[in-house]
This record gives structure tokens, C-alpha cells and sequence, in this order.
């Protein structure tokens, strides 16, 4: 895993915990607010393992909610406290390191 798959893994993490604490979500709809947020290179396909992580974590809770339509169960996502006390301590550190990058980036 190279620096740059690394550090994404992590912010994506956060992401994710950040939409989630927001109100009761799914996988697609998760995806197309990360799009919407311009977040880089996120599929569908990429979101589950991170969904399934943190959900092992116990940082989301999980329902299966029938299909209006008739078809399969739909997986809803909600943040438990355990994940808002992680996602406090993500945006912590984000602050911290997002105001010294862009310190050093100013030549401050």
C-alpha cells in the first residue's frame, strides 16, 4: 500500500463517520454525497470494506430495511456514540494537521 492509499484509507474512514452522523444513510447514497463533495476516486465498490471496518469497530450501527420496489434488503448505517467519539477525535486531528499543511504550504 503505497503513502498516498494509506493517508485516503484514513481520511475516507473519516468521510464516511462524517456522513453517517448526519442522519441514517446506505452505501450508494454515501458515494454519491462523496462525489458530490468532490472527494477523489471513491466507486461504490471501494466504500463496503470501509463500511464493513467500521461497522466491526463498532463505530456504525447496521439494519436491513425491505425494498419499496420489491427488491433486495437495503443495509441502512447510523453512527453509534462509540463513532461519534471516534469522528471527534478524527476532526481533532484533522484540524491540527490541516492547519499546519497549510501553514508550511504558505511559508508561515
Amino acid at each position: 500500500m503505497s503513502v498516498s492509499d494509506q493517508i485516503m484509507k484514513g481520511l475516507l474512514d473519516g468521510a464516511i463517520l462524517g456522513l453517517i452522523s448526519q442522519g441514517e444513510t446506505y452505501g450508494y447514497e454515501i458515494t454519491k454525497k462523496l462525489e458530490d463533495h468532490n472527494f477523489p476516486d471513491i466507486s461504490e465498490g471501494s466504500i463496503y470494506p470501509v463500511l464493513l471496518r467500521l461497522s466491526k469497530k463498532g463505530y456504525v450501527n447496521t439494519r436491513m430495511v425491505k425494498s419499496d420496489t420489491g427488491g433486495p434488503k437495503r443495509k441502512y448505517y447510523s453512527i453509534s456514540d462509540t463513532g461519534r467519539e471516534e469522528l471527534k477525535i478524527f476532526r481533532d486531528k484533522w484540524e491540527k494537521l490541516n492547519s499546519g499543511m497549510n501553514s508550511l504550504v504558505r511559508g508561515e
